[in-house]
């Protein structure tokens, strides 16, 4: 059966796309999740239109992605935490932290989750932090920690 994808499915196509489904997935996932439609001649016009519309949307958050990186890369955002002998902070600091941070220093507002970090950072000194804010946009941020 042919459906034309309502939004994005993993693993099957994004918002837009005409995809080949069986008739069962398409009663008893797609249709009532709202997540697709029957394709017909008519509806393929509206699915052009879904497609174009979301390589516009792409494309707009692609480039403003880009300017925050371009803002981003350069600056070296400074922390303070309180930290005893041997530069061990007591706690950590965190992605909220960061994002807090950057948010304070540059105005650029990042998501937590848009942060790659794998644990907390629990010692003083220069930490470089990825940043996905776009599927094609990843870069890093430099973090100086510093005892307060």
């Amino acid at each position: 059966m042919k459906v034309i994808l309502r939004s994005d499915v993993s693993g099957l196509g994004h918002k837009g796309d005409v995809c080949d489904v069986a008739d069962g997935y398409f009663r008893n996932f797609l249709d009532p999740n709202q997540l697709a439609f029957k394709a017909t001649t008519g509806n393929a016009n509206q699915a052009e239109a879904m497609r174009r519309a979301s390589a516009i949307r792409n494309a707009a958050s692609r480039a403003e992605a880009e300017e925050v990186a371009t803002t981003l890369v350069p600056a070296v955002i400074s922390i303070s935490a309180k930290a005893g002998e041997g530069g061990r902070l007591f706690g950590s600091v965190g992605a909220s932290d960061i994002a807090t941070a950057v948010e304070e220093q540059t105005g650029a507002v990042l998501d937590r989750r848009s942060l790659r970090l794998d644990t907390p950072i629990k010692d003083l000194g220069q930490v470089t932090v990825m940043c996905k804010l776009h599927p094609e946009v990843e870069f890093p941020i430099t973090i100086d920690i510093t005892a307060a």
